[in-house]
């Protein structure tokens, strides 16, 4: 886990300087999104939604789909986005609770808070906070939010039972959970798994629906819905850097679409 999370922080951090020195993009480009490079950012959020955001928060979003329209914000909720980056998710959902309402975002890597508290200035946002911490240790008391996002992340996670376990302790009773995801759809070769590459975009640690449900349950969430939305084909993989390692034919046609983009929705 801790091998993991350090590649994790290392590739995050080179992506948060680069679009803090450069204007640039994240890894797949600086059109497309690390964790997603099949669909634009601009197709999965409303436009009035990313009307009013920072052109850095824009560059610097990781995620695979939209979490927003699982969530169902209101007015004075109090919300939590794990693994927060350069702070999109958490900005629009700051406009949704408004100045009643409250919402944390949690990251572990400095300079993706830097970003973040920048973009946070740049839109004079005064009911955000950004947090830093693991999203298996969430720094918040039981029962304090009403809703948890996240936005391509757990995946990348060495325990996401811990982190199941963690989002079950911070919601409040009937609090929502709303999180897109990768999933594997069907089983891969465990050398896909071992490609780092793969585990820093997203995709080497993803769960299976049937896993993924199980843990969500195992924490003690109910009306668990798992939706795989966009499928990751052989040439997305490949543009991911998976393509340097030396994975025979056979593997890349068991790998070819067997991860999705997925839609994640539960109640505590």
């Amino acid at each position: 886990m801790k091998k993991i999370r350090e590649e994790v922080q290392k590739h995050y951090r080179e992506i948060a300087r680069q679009i803090s020195t450069e204007g640039q993009g994240c890894c797949c480009g600086p059109s497309s999104s690390c964790c997603s490079p099949i669909t634009r950012i601009d197709i999965n959020y409303q436009d009035e939604d990313l009307s009013a955001l920072p052109a850095e928060a824009l560059k610097a979003s990781l995620g695979c789909a939209n979490p927003h329209a699982l969530a169902g914000l209101k007015e004075g909720e109090t919300v939590l986005d794990l693994g927060s980056g350069g702070g999109i998710d958490v900005l629009v959902a700051s406009r949704y609770v408004g100045p009643t309402g409250k919402v944390y975002g949690l990251d572990m890597t400095d300079e993706m808070l830097a970003l973040a508290n920048s973009n946070k200035e740049r839109m004079e946002v005064a009911n955000v906070e950004f947090l830093k911490g693991y999203i298996e240790e969430i720094p918040l008391p039981d029962e304090s939010v009403d809703v948890v996002m996240s936005n391509c992340v757990i995946n990348l996670s060495g325990d996401k039972g811990k982190v199941m376990s963690e989002i079950y302790r911070v919601l409040k009773p009937g609090g929502r959970l709303a999180i897109a995801d990768i999933v594997s759809t069907r089983e891969v070769p465990a050398e896909i798994r071992q490609v780092t590459s793969l585990w820093v975009s997203c995709i080497a640690g993803s769960l299976s629906v049937r896993e993924y449900e199980e843990l969500l349950t195992q924490a003690g969430l109910k009306q668990i819905s798992v939706t795989p939305e966009n499928y990751y084909t052989r040439e997305v993989l490949q543009g991911l850097g998976a393509d340097d390692t030396s994975l025979t034919e056979e593997q890349w046609a068991m790998a070819d679409a067997a991860f999705a983009g997925a839609l994640i929705k539960a109640v505590k």
